[in-house]
């Protein structure tokens, strides 16, 4: 059992948020010039093969991992994060990952719109205060009559959707499955689902893609570990915040080497979403609740 480590906890959940923001990077780079589905289902299988292999380790091993108290959820869970994947990289060719990310920061709103609802949970009044003013943030963000807002300004808001409900939906299995095996679920039913749509749409990779394509695998790996051990090392309370750490990183990404903009819009309305995101996760602390994932692989 790893010995409880607040400062390390803290220091592998940031260095999660630059990988995977690195990934994200890319994802937009190879997204650019390659079909979404055949990239997300090449990086697919090397995370299955990751989730395969923890699980072979983990107490139980593979048999306790194949046999889920909620497998159909389970199913849907990895169905939900693949295509929040699919729809985050169509997102970052047309939007950038600058704007992306800002509305994307929106999810754990979301999560805490749709607690009561899908896991019958009270959220008080000071939660919906700081929905209702997450979501003018993302207004500022999108700047209605010009800015980034667009058809395409669905996909972002559409993705934090579906990851605010796979986060739910995790919490609602974990009393029974446990992390190990919602692990396994998320990255083999999501290999399944995207393997059958990516070979539909197969063609090969133009021409320079692979060694951005191995790069990509290496740092989906790299960036879940680090996020399996920042959780092994401290509780999830300690370390959600700087889970937001995320969009600062893919904004200095996209800005020094994607060429992208940081405009004031985008800056005070992240900053709003942010801020009503860390206040919803306080709460969440306070009333006991058990916390949703809060880091985007």
């Amino acid at each position: 059992m790893t010995r409880p480590d607040t400062r390390k906890g803290i220091a592998c959940m940031i260095a999660a948020t630059l990988v995977f923001s690195v990934q994200d990077a890319l994802s937009r780079h190879l997204g650019e010039t390659n079909n979404v589905f055949v990239i997300v289902m090449i990086r697919y299988w090397f995370f299955a093969a990751f989730v395969v292999a923890l699980a072979l380790k983990a107490p139980g091993g593979l048999g306790r991992a194949l046999r889920p108290r909620f497998p159909v959820i389970q199913v849907l869970r990895g169905v939900m994060l693949v295509a929040e994947i699919c729809i985050m990289v169509v997102a970052f060719v047309k939007l950038g990952l600058v704007a992306t990310h800002a509305v994307f920061t929106c999810f754990p709103l979301l999560v805490a719109a749709l607690s009561g609802p899908v896991l019958g949970e009270y959220v008080g009044w000071r939660r919906w205060t700081a929905v209702a003013v997450g979501l003018v943030g993302v207004l500022v963000i999108l700047q209605p009559g010009g800015g980034v807002l667009s058809l395409w300004s669905v996909l972002p808001f559409a993705a934090a959707l579906l990851f605010a409900l796979y986060g739910l939906l995790t919490r609602y299995v974990a009393a029974e499955d446990g992390a190990a095996v919602s692990f396994f679920w998320a990255g083999t039913s999501g290999a399944v689902a995207i393997t059958m749509l990516g070979l539909w749409f197969w063609e090969p990779l133009s021409e320079g893609s692979w060694p951005w394509m191995a790069a990509l695998c290496v740092t989906g790996i790299i960036g879940h570990w680090c996020m399996i051990r920042a959780y092994d090392y401290a509780e999830a309370s300690a370390i959600q915040p700087f889970s937001f750490l995320q969009l600062v990183w893919a904004s200095i990404i996209g800005v020094a080497f994607l060429g992208e903009s940081l405009t004031a819009n985008v800056v005070i309305g992240a900053g709003i979403v942010v801020a009503a995101g860390l206040f919803t996760l306080w709460r969440a602390d306070k009333k006991g609740e058990a916390p949703t994932p809060v880091a985007r692989p």
